[in-house]
């Protein structure tokens, strides 16, 4: 347990339980990392807006995983806006920080006066878990439906989880007294504890057959459940988003007839894992032929990182299998030598 007192709320995750429902949740508060996720890119406003629910959901869902190295949410459509993508790295050590990027890829001509989520078109919403080194990264995929990207997040969840799983977010941009505008965003996240299995071969009753909390929770803990989203219904933006709001006043705000607990804060901040090394590794399936197709007219072959903008420039005799030098440039020799 922590001393709520002493915390800051700004970029970080808080995990609760409401006691008297069985329900678990989350309140996620991102503050300086939203802003530093959007203030690297010239996104149009609907982009922007996606983006911030990606990354949103990125901190809410990734502390649930039992999780050794990274998170991924990956939507793809065949709208204005083709792909929204975000990585949450579990931190590094016990007490550190999680870290979290994400990057949106869009078609300015196409973007219209429709919702944000309406930008995507048709496609799919994903979750890759991927534990590290020796151990297979797990998928799952539902369809882009109901109308909003946490909405499909829920799917997510009673389809491969079997869990009931619901999110209430807002995001914008404010301005503090006397401070520029800036990106703000705040949610919670609610997850029933594990169900058993629904029975072989039952369908789903929402949009496209999907499966709902109804089609899994009965009885009490149906009504808990139904209870707890009600109260959350009620919530306002500017409690979700802060900062005059901490998350603990919140909960007791939202729940207090449902005997919220709380649990330590994780703290979130940017990170990316973009390296010099890892973009050779990646072009090191290319031969010499593809990395003259690369090579840019002032001999060098460069590369940019989609999430946090930097600027990578190789000699192209040190990339591919058949690279000549290494990535100091001294010549490869004997086995090494591939030309």
């Amino acid at each position: 347990m922590t001393n709520i007192n002493q915390i800051a709320w700004d970029d970080t995750v808080l995990p609760f339980q409401l006691d008297r429902s069985g329900v678990r949740g989350r309140v996620a508060r991102l503050d300086g990392v939203l802003e530093h996720i959007l203030s690297r890119h010239d996104y149009p406003a609907p982009v922007a807006a996606l983006v911030a629910e990606v990354a949103l959901l990125t901190a809410l869902i990734g502390p649930t995983i039992k999780l050794r190295w990274k998170l991924s949410i990956q939507v793809r459509g065949n709208g204005a806006v083709r792909t929204i993508a975000a990585d949450y790295y579990a931190p590094a050590s016990d007490g550190g920080p999680a870290r979290i990027r994400a990057w949106a890829s869009f078609d300015t001509d196409r973007l219209d006066d429709r919702t944000p989520f309406e930008q995507i078109g048709e496609g799919y919403f994903a979750i890759l878990i991927d534990q590290g080194a020796g151990n297979l990264p797990y998928q799952g995929i539902t369809p882009l439906a109901s109308g909003s990207l946490s909405a499909c997040a829920g799917t997510y969840f009673a389809q491969s989880e079997q869990i009931p799983t619901s999110f209430t977010l807002s995001y914008g941009q404010s301005r503090m007294a006397g401070d520029a505008e800036r990106w703000r965003a705040g949610g919670v996240m609610l997850q029933t504890l594990p169900a058993q299995p629904m029975d072989a071969g039952k369908g789903g009753s929402g949009e496209h057959g999907l499966i709902e909390a109804a089609d899994i929770l009965q009885g009490a803990q149906s009504e808990d459940w139904n209870r707890a989203n009600h109260l959350l219904s009620t919530v306002e933006s500017m409690e979700l988003i802060g900062p005059s709001v901490a998350p603990t006043d919140l909960l007791v705000r939202l729940f207090h007839e449902e005997t919220p607990r709380v649990f330590d804060p994780q703290r979130v901040e940017f990170g990316c894992s973009c390296s010099a090394d890892r973009v050779r590794g990646t072009l090191s399936i290319y031969s010499a032929k593809d990395i003259r197709h690369m090579t840019t007219d002032e001999g060098t072959v460069t590369a940019d990182c989609q999430f946090c903008g930097a600027h990578y420039e190789f000699d192209p005799a040190s990339l591919g299998f058949e690279a000549t030098v290494d990535a100091d440039g001294n010549a490869l020799s004997g086995a090494e030598e591939r030309g």
